[in-house]
């Protein structure tokens, strides 16, 4: 049984259309790329599975239990975690204030304050600090800490490199390794189409609100996600759903 399935998904702005029946399943331990250019339905889809943002149609399925209607913060407690674009931190509250409320859902599992700051050892003379004075990838690392303090099944991470500069961007990932090749179950939106590619171990390319690929990622190059992710893909036949 697929961990996540989302299941012919429309979503809108008021009347104007932002996902279009978008369908796909995820196994468990899955690096899923979402890329597209901006507007073509990304973050709304996160929002979405996340529970910010209800669909007009179609279905979440998690675990085989469908949460299409389920509040984003009782989502959180059923295993779904969003690391939103912009980090949306408290501001004025420590790093470990911020990260001990990322563990209030109350799910039982492996990450607690302490291996959150194994994993991202930049924070941990930062501890005590207010989010407000963190440098951008302090505050990124805070966020990613934070969605991993639910002990989510799947976690969601939402433009992981908006705003921070290349060298930033690299330390971030490279403290992001150990969790990418963990085994949890990741939904990663990223504009750098090489970084994401590297990483993941599936890509799905959005257009328009509508998937144009959907491929492993190994085999798949970065000709075939540029084509789709401009329209340049011959026919809906490219896309192969697995």
């Amino acid at each position: 049984m697929s961990i996540l399935s989302v299941c012919d998904l429309d979503v809108r702005h008021g009347l104007l259309p932002a996902v279009r029946g978008v369908s796909f399943n995820l196994a468990k331990g899955e690096v899923l790329a979402l890329v597209g250019a901006n507007g073509a339905g990304k973050t709304t889809l996160l929002r979405s599975v996340a529970g910010a943002h209800l669909p007009a149609s179609g279905q979440i399925l998690l675990h085989g239990e469908d949460v299409t209607a389920v509040p984003s913060h009782k989502r959180i407690a059923k295993g779904i975690a969003l690391v939103p674009e912009g980090r949306r931190l408290f501001s004025q509250m420590t790093v470990e204030e911020n990260l001990l409320l990322g563990g209030s859902a109350g799910r039982k599992g492996e990450w607690t304050v302490d291996r959150i700051f194994d994993a991202f050892p930049n924070l941990k003379p930062r501890r005590h600090a207010k989010a407000s004075h963190l440098s951008g990838g302090e505050q990124q690392a805070t966020a990613i800490g934070r969605a991993l303090m639910s002990n989510p099944d799947v976690l969601l991470l939402d433009e992981v490199s908006l705003g921070l500069s290349p060298l930033v961007v690299d330390r971030v990932y490279q403290q992001l390794q150990g969790l990418l090749s963990s085994g949890t179950t990741i939904v990663l939106v990223e504009q750098d189409l090489s970084r994401a590619m590297n990483v993941a171990s599936r890509v799905i390319c959005m257009l328009e609100g509508n998937i144009v690929l959907d491929r492993p990622a190994n085999g798949t190059t970065r000709e075939d996600v540029t084509r789709a992710y401009f329209g340049l893909h011959r026919s809906t036949a490219e896309r192969s759903v697995s």
